[in-house]
């Protein structure tokens, strides 16, 4: 915020709100195409799986079921699966070789870096068509929203299954 500028809160507008739901909506069916381009691999709690353990490095089953909330034998179950399918792997930890760590196999980060490609193919497309000059005050505005909104970072992405 520029010394000029000074934070003052007045409420949003209808016309304001309802732009933001309309945007918010097209979003959301981009992550939800981006999504069902893998569901025919995974479930969207597989999904978060992987995407937590790309998000956080590895994990071990605890780790996991603790960040997702989740009781340890379904973060084991979940795991099995796709451990089954080849996309994530038990490795022994570096730190401590009684404990057994989550990282993702190369086909695991694939289908991962694969639903983020589609994502931000998608977002591109939608902004090729706005004049820059209007891309520069949307970039501004959009990054003020997620600021306001807690999401500074895509630290938190995991937990709709959304990879930034």
């Amino acid at each position: 915020m520029s010394s000029q500028e000074v934070a003052v809160h007045t409420p949003a507008t209808d016309s304001q709100i309802d732009a933001m739901m309309l945007a918010a909506r097209a979003l959301i069916g981009i992550a939800a195409q981006s999504v069902a381009e893998v569901e025919d691999q995974v479930t969207l709690p597989q999904l978060r799986v992987l995407v937590l353990v790309d998000s956080r490095g590895t994990l071990n089953l605890n780790g996991l079921a603790q960040a997702m909330g989740i009781h340890p034998s379904n973060a084991t179950r979940a795991c099995d699966r796709l451990v089954a399918l080849g996309l994530l792997e038990r490795q022994e930890s570096p730190t401590d070789r009684r404990n057994l760590v989550l990282a993702l196999t190369d086909r695991g980060r694939g289908l991962v870096e694969g639903v983020i490609s589609h994502r931000r193919t998608a977002i591109a497309e939608v902004l090729s068509g706005i004049p820059e000059r209007r891309r520069r005050g949307l970039e501004s505005a959009m990054s003020a929203f997620a600021g306001e909104a807690g999401e500074e970072s895509s630290e938190n992405a995991w937990k709709l299954g959304w990879p930034n």
